[in-house]
């Protein structure tokens, strides 16, 4: 992996795509692939670790583990692109009305919910608006507000607690 990095030297490389390139597919095949779709996945783990090879730093992990943590992620991206619905199958018609006794129920719920929320303490609330309502991630709401995203994280977890109680 030395020689990969410092001097992209394809011989080096070529030892190393023969050892690692079996493992991956067997990894991914294990995981459920299909063969196929494992060789195309290997050969993208292959390829960015020939590109990225200067990435690479044996201090934090080992080769095999730096692999298998690129085909691990690659992986990933897989099984969320795959479950991830086409535009034709999402819904396009309006739903149906709800029935009156569904909206009674939708709109007591809705003022529990109010009436909960009002309940926390501002710091939790302003957090919970913040990525509920406001639609920002936590490590959004933590560059605007310049507190810890571990913080931001607890804060809104023990919000989450105290409503769940709360609409039980």
């Amino acid at each position: 992996m030395a020689r990969i990095r410092s001097a992209q030297d394809q011989t080096a490389f070529v030892a190393l795509f023969r050892h690692f390139a079996p493992r991956v597919k067997g990894f991914l095949i294990k995981s459920g692939a299909s063969d196929s779709l494992a060789e195309e996945v290997t050969q993208e783990v292959m390829a960015t670790v020939w590109q990225k090879a200067h990435q690479y730093d044996e201090t934090r992990a080992s080769v095999a583990t730096w692999i298998f943590t690129i085909a691990r992620n690659r992986k990933i991206d897989l099984l969320r692109k795959l479950n991830r619905p086409e535009p034709e199958d999402l819904p396009w018609a309006p739903e149906p009305e709800p029935e009156q006794s569904e909206v009674l129920v939708i709109q007591q719920e809705s003022a529990r919910l109010t009436t909960a929320l009002a309940a926390l303490p501002e710091k939790q609330r302003l957090l919970v608006e913040r990525a509920y309502f406001g639609d920002l991630s936590h490590s959004e709401i933590a560059a605007e507000t310049g507190l810890p995203l571990g913080t931001i994280k607890s804060r809104i977890r023990l919000a989450l607690e105290k409503l769940r109680h709360e609409m039980r």
